[in-house]
């Protein structure tokens, strides 16, 4: 009999049950005046979840998509933007910005660290930016970008737009829009909410709006603001057809964040996340990123000594558990593990089982249960 196999790469997430439910509900017409009641919640309640006093966009599309979307609306060709990359998917950006026709200057960290913040503030005294861009997690390297600071920051740059790409983090690692002092946020439904792949939601402040008007016509079309404002302020207008499943899923894992609260739920990661660490470590693997700047969704792992990549994957599969490879000149030499939005400490027991069963055929020198102790031992003493 066929087993179904958990899911720990960084994205797609586990979808919990409730979730699932919203996933399979009977269609109902875009114009359905229940669906544009639901549809408007959603808008209204992500514009609140991130402290947003702009506008929240859910959308269909991936996250990539959603950073076409940042900016496109921000910038024109011929402007200088600032990319800070802490990895693969912040370096995504660079290729965006040439096909924009922008000038970008780019700061990119060794993998496994994160640029500084008194790098950023140098470099944005150097020359008047559009835009600036940054990861606040990147799942090639699972490195945490210091965006509360780079917002800051970004106080003395009025005219420069602050891009935070959140799709690995919305949801995990906390996020405060208009504290952060953050222009554009983004991120997709696969990640921390616990949605299947499929949507994407931006949230961008007034003065992003503001920006969007200011550049008038822009050359891109399904990802222009002033297509979708319309229909974000009465979704019983029509632009292009919404994802309607995924908007009541979306509407159900919203809800469940704001029951758990969003701080508490970041500080859960948190806490789930440094015991995992631990337990990784205790079980032979190192973390690539460096400790003042791991983040709580996921583990990048670089394999002990004597591990085969692709062998290792394999077995941890059979024994009923996918995870990610590397990416970048870490393909082959480590596996990326995700542990973010709805799981809970017995979906991390059961990872951590099955990474210790694996090893063990692989030779390794572990006892039993020696990762599993560690990890609750780590999660007892966070919370006494």
């Amino acid at each position: 009999m066929s087993k179904e196999k958990m899911v720990m790469i960084p994205g797609p997430t586990p979808v919990a049950r409730s979730i699932q439910i919203q996933m399979a509900r009977e269609m109902q017409a875009f114009g359905d005046p229940r669906f544009i009641a639901d549809y408007k919640k959603l808008i209204t309640d992500l514009g609140t979840l991130l402290n947003c006093s702009g506008q929240s966009f859910p959308l269909a599309g991936t996250g990539t998509l959603a950073m076409e979307m940042a900016i496109a609306n921000t910038t024109k060709r011929g402007d200088d933007i600032l990319i800070i990359s802490n990895g693969f998917f912040g370096d995504r950006f660079i290729e965006i910005a040439e096909r924009k026709g922008l000038k970008a200057d780019v700061l990119a960290a060794e993998w496994g660290k994160t640029i500084p913040v008194a790098q950023v503030k140098e470099q944005l005294e150097k020359k008047r930016y559009a835009a600036v861009t940054v990861s606040h997690v990147d799942t090639s390297t699972g490195v945490c970008a210091p965006i509360e600071e780079i917002g800051k920051l970004m106080k003395a740059h009025p005219d420069t737009i602050y891009i935070v790409d959140g799709i690995a983090a919305t949801g995990g690692e906390f996020e405060d829009m208009d504290g952060m002092n953050i222009d554009v946020l983004f991120t997709a439904s696969q990640k921390a909410f616990g949605v299947c792949p499929g949507m994407f939601v931006l949230w961008a402040g007034k003065k992003a709006l503001q920006r969007r008007k200011d550049l008038g016509m822009i050359p891109e079309y399904f990802v222009d603001f002033e297509k979708w404002l319309p229909v974000m302020e009465n979704p019983a207008k029509y632009f292009a057809t919404p994802a309607i499943n995924l908007i009541w899923a979306m509407l159900e894992a919203t809800r469940i964040i704001n029951e758990e609260g969003y701080a508490a739920r970041a500080k859960r990661h948190e806490l789930n996340a440094r015991a995992m660490q631990a337990a990784f470590a205790a079980l032979g693997f190192k973390v690539l990123a460096e400790e003042n700047c791991r983040c709580v969704t996921l583990s990048n792992l670089i394999y002990p000594d004597g591990i085969d990549d692709a062998a290792f994957r394999a077995a941890v599969f059979a024994e009923g558990m996918s995870i990610a490879g590397g990416l970048g000149a870490y393909a082959g030499k480590m596996c990326r593990i995700g542990h973010m939005g709805n799981i809970d400490m017995n979906d991390e027991i059961a990872v951590l089982g099955i990474l210790e069963r694996t090893l063990i055929k692989s030779a390794a020198k572990i006892q039993p249960g020696q990762g599993v102790q560690v990890y609750i031992s780590e999660m007892v003493k966070a919370v006494r």
